[in-house]
């Protein structure tokens, strides 16, 4: 039988196939974007790491949700970071959320809020996401738009708490393998998973929508 990590990741593999290849990260990757583009996607990740971390403290004695949360990880002031390189010490005033964003961060409240075995389900997708596909994004940006290397504009990319992003990430897994739920509840957390990517892919549809490639 599958340990639960792996259960988790191949359930939601489509979905972060969808979300990795969408027109507008592929876009943006590929430099056919500008940079205003790349802020818009930072602000949109503000709130939903806004979301995920105003809760975590409160979820830190949870024993389901308690042992994910891990300040390590925390990216919430490093994106506040990049955007005041981005868009100037004023960012937070033009800070506008995309309704999909909107719909995203509040649902990753809620579980915070309601079900921290849900919560786990965001903080999975977010983070080891982050960990992983974040560095070949992060390697772009620098490149494309000539930010300096793991400093202002990537640093919420940059990790600096984690020295061995391979043995965290064996942690993380072994962690969700000895998560406090039973099976039904380990399926509604591989559910939420698959949520979790149909939101983030909504998040980059409606960026392609602000930025659409001329034709």
């Amino acid at each position: 039988m599958d340990s639960f990590s792996t259960v988790i990741r191949t359930a939601s593999h489509e979905q972060h196939v969808e979300a990795e290849t969408s027109s507008f990260m592929s876009d943006l990757l590929g430099g056919r974007l500008g940079v205003d583009a790349y802020a818009r996607y930072t602000e949109q990740l503000w709130f939903v790491y806004e979301a995920l971390e105003s809760g975590a403290d409160r979820l830190a004695s949870d024993p389901v949700a308690g042992p994910f949360i891990q300040p390590e990880l925390y990216r919430l002031a490093a994106l506040e970071r990049d955007l005041e390189h981005l868009r100037g010490p004023g960012w937070r005033t033009g800070l506008s959320a995309l309704p999909a964003t909107r719909a995203y961060a509040d649902r990753v409240r809620e579980c915070a809020e309601r079900w921290p075995a849900g919560y786990i389900a965001h903080h999975y997708t977010r983070y080891l996401g982050d960990l992983s596909g974040g560095q070949l994004i992060r390697d772009k940006a620098e490149r494309t738009w000539g930010f300096a290397r793991k400093g202002d504009g990537v640093r919420f990319y940059v990790f600096e708490g984690i020295a061995n992003p391979a043995a965290f990430k064996r942690g993380y897994r072994e962690l969700l393998d000895a998560v406090r739920a039973d099976d039904l509840e380990k399926q509604r957390i591989v559910a939420e998973c698959k949520r979790a990517f149909a939101l983030n892919t909504a998040v980059f549809r409606a960026l392609g929508d602000e930025f659409p490639l001329s034709a």
